[in-house]
């Protein structure tokens, strides 16, 4: 019990350690991340890492072994205590004549069954109350307040059609930060709109998506759909108003129509027809995303496994080719507003141009926010939002930005310069 006890009391000092090992075995072993190993001659340098943490991790697993060697030796001399008494007054009883050999066998099978059964039973319950301490964090976790709306309010109201968003005086702060990462933002987004959120990095773009959604909660102000503030909806109620695409990758280890429907395929009768209806919209959605030649070259076709570690017949996508399959999720989901955070990051410029000659289609009858760092694909957008550190700063459509001469057509000018021999974009004053 006191190991146990100690080990959980110490466990925050290997933790963090065991979380960046993790890292550098998941990057090693990631077939996305291998092409950059190389490039960047990066080996040595995970070596090098994984055994300076190594090496931490050996020194708390040394303390942690001697620790529980001295609880064993505490406990063997329990039992050398327990059991030599029983086995001494045994052996002095047979010697004396006051037992016979046949009870003296007899009586030290049954004492050391009990001894055993006894210890089994110490054994047990350390156990248990191992476990316990090991989920104790995951309690903690289950006991913390969920912030949740009212519930006043129903998404089903707003799915049918494009949403109006309005942001009303809202900011966000970090945890254990000294400034706000996004500072009294008043917005409204008009129903259909197609709004670019533009600016440097850590101007606060994603954060604003993810406080749309529903992934943050303003520190001050509202966020209203439809003048409804987003308090009234339940949280998992709201989350059906988005359509969501992140930088951060999570597709699973299921079938592509599975990924892209969130459906299992299921052969029974009661939902074969159901199952099949929604495979032919993640088909649809998957061919509008650009995975339509894919698609053709797999033999299992949208029913292919992802990857080919845990499947045989599987199939690997590229990084691009997983922004495309969640872009297709996206889709499938329709809901009434779609969030594009950096979607085309991974594409070449054939597969990204082709996607913005989609993106019309994709978004209509939705309101649709779409992050990016490349200025010439906001042009197709209805309205750019140019955010710096935390505030909305410039705000029209490409070219009233251009025609503004602010740090939006600075921007603009500098990526573009690369591409005409003998310009050079200077910093605006």
């Amino acid at each position: 019990k006191a190991y146990r006890n100690w080990e959980y009391s110490h466990r925050e000092h290997w933790t963090d350690i065991d979380s960046k090992l993790w890292y550098v075995q998941e990057k090693t072993a990631d077939f996305a991340a291998a092409k950059d190993i190389r490039i960047y001659g990066m080996a040595g340098w995970f070596r090098q890492i994984f055994r300076d943490f190594s090496a931490k991790r050996l020194f708390w697993e040394k303390k942690m072994i001697l620790r529980s060697f001295l609880s064993r030796i505490a406990d063997l001399f329990v039992i050398l205590l327990r059991d030599g008494a029983a086995y001494l007054l045994l052996i002095k009883m047979t010697l004396e004549g006051s037992i016979t050999v046949d009870k003296f066998v007899l009586y030290f099978s049954a004492i050391s069954m009990f001894a055993s059964f006894i210890g089994n039973i110490m054994n047990e319950w350390n156990g248990i109350r191992a476990a316990s301490l090991d989920v104790c964090d995951y309690r903690r976790y289950l006991d913390l307040e969920q912030p949740d709306g009212s519930g006043e309010a129903q998404a089903q109201d707003h799915l049918k059609t494009a949403p109006e968003i309005t942001l009303d005086h809202v900011s966000f702060r970090y945890e254990e930060s000294d400034n706000d990462t996004l500072h009294d933002i008043s917005l409204t987004i008009n129903p259909g709109e197609k709004v670019a959120l533009v600016g440097l990095n850590g101007a606060g773009k994603t954060t604003l998506v993810r406080l749309l959604c529903g992934l943050y909660l303003p520190a001050c102000g509202d966020i209203r759909i439809n003048g409804i503030s987003s308090r009234s909806f339940g949280r998992e109620d709201y989350y059906r108003l988005f359509s969501p695409v992140f930088q951060d990758i999570q597709a699973g280890f299921f079938t592509l129509a599975e990924i892209v429907s969130d459906q299992i395929r299921n052969r029974t009768d009661s939902s074969a027809i159901q199952s099949a209806a929604g495979f032919d919209r993640a088909e649809e959605c998957m061919r509008l995303a650009g995975l339509g030649e894919k698609l053709d070259t797999l033999p299992h076709g949208i029913h292919t496994h992802l990857d080919k570690q845990l499947y045989a017949d599987g199939t690997e996508l590229s990084g691009g080719e997983l922004q495309k399959l969640m872009l297709a999720r996206a889709l499938c989901k329709n809901a009434p507003v779609l969030v594009l955070d950096e979607p085309t990051a991974a594409l070449d410029p054939i597969a990204e141009n082709q996607i913005y000659l989609q993106y019309r289609n994709m978004t209509q009858g939705k309101t649709s926010l779409f992050i990016s760092h490349r200025l010439a694909s906001t042009q197709f957008c209805d309205r750019i939002l140019y955010l710096k550190d935390g505030t909305i700063t410039e705000q029209g459509t490409h070219q009233e930005l251009i025609a503004l001469g602010g740090e939006y057509a600075w921007l603009y000018e500098l990526q573009s310069c690369w591409y005409q021999p003998g310009y050079a974009a200077e910093t605006p004053q």
